[in-house]
């Protein structure tokens, strides 16, 4: 008996496009700024002691970064001392925003999927993947069914192996 058995991959067989967030996920150093840092006993904006503190802040160590701007302590801080860091980082960094790091990564997320080419998956069956090594901020995910609903034939999360059906069209 002998029987010829060929092996085949019927999920690449099947046309399903597995699309992974994480392939989104903006590259880069990510690093926060905290004003308690720039308050005098982490209470009171000094405007003299908050300039100086700004002017001695090393730009190139934000290079290329994605920076956040939170304040932690239990101060009032005036608008003004955002601009200040803000146009003292502007040029060498790759975004400040003001929130804590999951706000920065939610903002960071938004502008990745929003300005993603979806095209390539116009007509066709899209698999999410459902588990990743990056944390991935959850409202990433319905930007993406926004995105790609008008788009797909029919949308999945999960793995091939065990998915979850969303819709078809």
């Amino acid at each position: 008996m002998s029987e010829e058995f060929e092996i085949r991959n019927k999920i690449a067989e099947s046309g399903l496009i597995n699309f992974d967030l994480t392939d989104l996920v903006p590259k880069g150093m990510r690093k926060g700024i905290d004003l308690k840092d720039f308050l005098f006993m982490e209470m009171i904006l000094k405007e003299k002691d908050f300039r100086e503190k700004v002017a001695a802040i090393d730009a190139e160590e934000y290079r290329d970064a994605y920076v956040y701007i939170y304040n932690s302590a239990d101060a009032i801080v005036p608008l003004w001392a955002y601009f200040l860091i803000t146009a003292k980082l502007t040029g060498v960094t790759k975004k400040i925003v003001f929130g804590n790091r999951e706000d920065l990564e939610v903002l960071l997320m938004h502008n990745a999927v929003q300005n993603h080419d979806f095209e390539e998956m116009r007509g066709k069956r899209v698999l999410v993947k459902g588990c990743s090594d990056k944390e991935i901020p959850e409202n990433a995910y319905i930007e993406l069914v926004e995105q790609l609903q008008p788009l797909v034939k029919s949308l999945m999360f999960g793995e091939a192996c065990s998915n979850v059906p969303i819709l078809k069209n």
